[in-house]
């Protein structure tokens, strides 16, 4: 189980590359392909969209089949095919085709480990473990940062997508031959995503996981690189440095979240309270969107950083779920999560060209407005929400 761990490990590293390759690509896309970054939001939300709708049938996937075929399956026709079209592309529609399909490949990655975690490890110790996986796993937010600038300015950006294809399928294999799949459930096994959506208890949780997750993954994965060379004149390689930032603010986050809730003795508040200080951190980008480089880097530091609470928010709702709809159940909580970044980038397109008449600086102020209103609905409604620590 350990070297499937591993593997899965290595294989969320890919699914985080994949999320976050764009922000840097916009310029060489846009000079090869004809590629706006408005293209690029619609391709980066639809990635999202397809990855969120694929969490019901990989939830049930996990529950019958389980996680071993599951993911090595998806990830290598999805991850490998994507990444292979992605390579090819002529036009703006192949790359949103390629990172339709790359969604379905990554789709069931993360959740395989923590279907594995929620069915065979105690239930106090599945946040610190989803926390670590996903930080771990964001080595790949870095990977896509500077040294995707760097393989796109020295080998071109085809090389590296045939490079990603070639490295999905090998981890695919990987998968089927090393995870091994937790024993089934007996007795009870009867139930389906409604009756999760039946329990009241969740549905404070839902609306938070659907907008917590939007701003720092939209700013990472797309919107930062058009934001920072708009506003203060980067090229690529710059966007790579500034994006390299966020990322490991993100991944310190990640790791942080992880064992504060055991520290602190409350998930609810943990999470309220890292929500509250993104949302804060949008509000000074609204504010001061130009005062300067550096200011502006730090702010979408620290949006990273707290709005890392994705597994925490998790672990919330996984303690409410029945073991044997443990597959479905982080699959739906992922749908809500994965799904807000999707709807986000769909609204932030339309968003920002709309506002384009007022110039540059507007549409990305507006998109920051976005962010920050979302997030303090869900922080509205997730007050009623009850605490978890089983």
């Amino acid at each position: 189980m350990r070297a499937g761990l591993i593997l899965l490990c290595l294989a969320y590293v890919l699914s985080q590359f994949f999320r976050a390759f764009l922000a840097v690509l916009s310029g060489p896309l846009e000079r090869d392909l004809g590629a706006t970054p408005d293209d690029l939001a619609f391709a980066s939300g639809l990635w999202f969209l397809v990855f969120a709708a694929m969490q019901i049938p990989v939830g049930w996937a996990l529950d019958r089949v389980g996680p071993r075929r599951t993911a090595a399956v998806l990830l290598l026709i999805g991850g490998g095919g994507g990444a292979a079209l992605f390579a090819v592309a002529t036009a703006p529609l192949h790359v949103i085709l390629a990172m339709a399909l790359i969604g379905v490949g990554c789709a069931p990655v993360l959740m395989a480990s923590y279907y594995i975690f929620a069915r065979q490890f105690p239930p106090a110790r599945f946040a610190t473990l989803a926390a670590l996986m996903l930080g771990v796993g964001s080595v790949g937010n870095l990977v896509a940062s500077y040294p995707m600038a760097w393989a796109a300015e020295t080998m071109g950006w085809r090389a590296a997508l045939w490079g990603l294809a070639v490295i999905s399928g090998v981890v695919a294999a990987g998968l089927a031959a090393l995870v091994r799949d937790p024993e089934t459930v007996t007795g009870e096994a009867r139930g389906s995503v409604l009756d999760l959506l039946r329990m009241p208890v969740l549905w404070a949780i839902l609306p938070l996981m659907f907008v917590a997750y939007a701003p720092s993954a939209a700013l990472r994965g797309l919107w930062a690189g058009p934001y920072l060379r708009d506003v203060f004149g980067l090229d690529t390689g710059a966007v790579g440095q500034a994006t390299l930032v966020m990322g490991v603010a993100m991944i310190a986050g990640t790791l942080t979240y992880g064992p504060l809730d055991r520290l602190v003795g409350s998930r609810k508040w943990v999470i309220f309270g890292g929500n509250l200080a993104a949302a804060l951190a949008l509000v000074a980008l609204i504010a001061w969107p130009d005062r300067s480089l550096v200011l502006s880097v730090a702010l979408l530091a620290v949006i990273g950083f707290a709005g890392a609470s994705f597994p925490v928010i998790v672990a919330h709702g996984r303690a409410f779920i029945p073991a044997h709809l443990a597959g479905r159940g982080v699959t739906l909580l992922n749908l809500f999560g994965i799904g807000g970044v999707g709807v986000a980038q769909f609204l932030t397109g339309p968003l920002h060209a709309g506002m384009a008449a007022q110039g540059a600086l507007a549409g990305h102020v507006a998109i920051f407005g976005l962010f920050a209103g979302a997030l303090a609905l869900g922080l509205a409604i997730y007050l009623f929400s009850r605490d978890s620590m089983g």
